[in-house]
C-alpha cells in the first residue's frame, strides 16, 4: 500500500503559488477540409498552476499535439484564448523547452555541446555565453549527471543509444531554465524497459526545476506515474471529458505501478478513453 507523504515530498503543485500560470479559455481549433472547416477541438477550458505536471491523453487525431503548439505560441489559438500569466499568447514564447519523440541532435556537436545549444541562441543567455561559459558548462554537467550521462559528455550522437539521446534531449530542453516544458510523446520510440527508466529520470529533472510540464502520451501508466493531473480528451471534435487528480507521493517509484492506488487511477482514466 502506498502511503501519503508530508513535507518536502509533497507534489510541487501543492507547495507553489496556486494562481494559474496558463489559462485555457474556450480554446478551439478548425482545419479547412474539402471546401469547409472541420472542427478538431471543440472547446477546452482549464488552468495550470506554476510547477504543475499535467498530461493530455486521448484517441489519435483529437488535437493533443496541437495544444502544445498553441501553448508554445508557434500556432496561437485560433479560437478562444490561452493566457500566460494573464496575457494572451499571440507569438512564440522564449521561456519554453520542448522535447519530441525523436531527439534531434546536431551530429557535429558532442553531448554537452548539444545540451548547451539553447544557451547560445536564447536571450538573456546568448548575450552572456562567452563571459559565463564556464558557469553554463557546470549547469549542463549538473543536468547530465542527474540522468547518468556524466561519463558521456564528449560522445557524439551516433555513439549514444536511443535512450541516451533522449536523456540528453531532456537536459537540452531544460538547460535555459524554462517556465514551461512541452513533451510530445518523448518516449514513444523507446523499448518498454528504457521507457520506464526515462520516467524516473524525467521526474528527477522536473522535481529539480519545478517548471510547468505538459505531456502528450498514449501510455496511460506513463501519465499516471508522472502527472499531478491527467486530462482525457474525447474524439473529434474533442473537449476535456474527464480529469483525474493524481495524489501519489513523490518521488514515485516503479514499484508503485503494482499498488492498488496506481491501478485505481489507471482504471479510472482507461474507462474514459474513446477510440475513433
Amino acid at each position: 500500500m502506498v502511503q501519503p507523504t508530508t513535507g518536502s515530498a509533497t507534489s510541487a503543485s501543492q507547495t507553489l503559488d496556486t494562481s494559474p500560470l496558463l489559462e485555457f479559455d474556450k480554446v478551439g481549433l478548425e482545419y479547412p477540409f474539402e471546401g469547409s472547416m472541420r472542427r478538431i477541438i471543440d472547446e477546452v477550458s482549464l488552468s495550470i498552476k506554476p510547477g504543475e505536471f499535467v498530461s493530455f491523453v486521448g484517441p489519435s487525431g483529437c488535437g493533443k499535439t496541437s495544444i502544445l503548439r498553441m501553448v508554445s505560441g508557434l500556432s496561437p489559438a485560433p479560437l478562444g484564448e490561452i493566457r500566460y500569466r494573464g496575457k494572451p499568447i499571440t507569438k512564440p514564447l522564449n521561456n519554453v523547452g520542448i522535447a519530441f519523440q525523436n531527439p534531434v541532435m546536431l551530429p557535429w556537436r558532442n553531448t554537452i555541446d548539444n545540451v548547451m545549444l539553447p544557451l547560445e541562441i536564447v536571450q538573456p543567455y546568448k548575450g552572456q555565453f562567452r563571459q559565463k561559459k564556464a558557469e553554463f558548462v557546470h549547469m549542463a554537467q549538473d543536468l547530465l549527471a542527474t540522468v547518468r550521462l556524466q561519463d558521456f559528455q564528449k560522445q557524439y550522437p551516433w555513439q549514444l543509444s536511443g535512450g541516451m539521446r533522449q536523456r540528453a534531449s531532456l537536459c537540452r530542453s531544460l538547460i535555459h531554465q524554462p517556465e514551461i516544458l512541452l513533451l510530445d510523446e518523448p518516449f514513444g520510440a523507446l523499448d518498454a524497459f528504457t521507457r520506464e527508466e526515462m520516467w524516473s529520470m524525467l521526474q528527477a529533472l522536473w522535481m529539480r526545476v519545478k517548471c510547468v510540464s505538459i505531456l502528450i502520451t498514449h501510455d496511460l501508466r506513463e501519465a499516471v506515474f508522472l502527472s499531478d493531473r491527467v486530462f482525457v480528451m474525447g474524439p473529434r471534435p474533442s473537449s476535456i471529458i474527464y480529469e483525474e487528480q493524481i495524489s501519489l507521493p513523490r518521488p514515485r517509484t516503479l514499484e508503485m505501478e503494482l499498488s492498488d492506488e496506481f491501478n485505481h487511477y489507471f482504471s479510472n482514466i482507461r474507462r474514459h478513453i474513446h477510440h475513433n
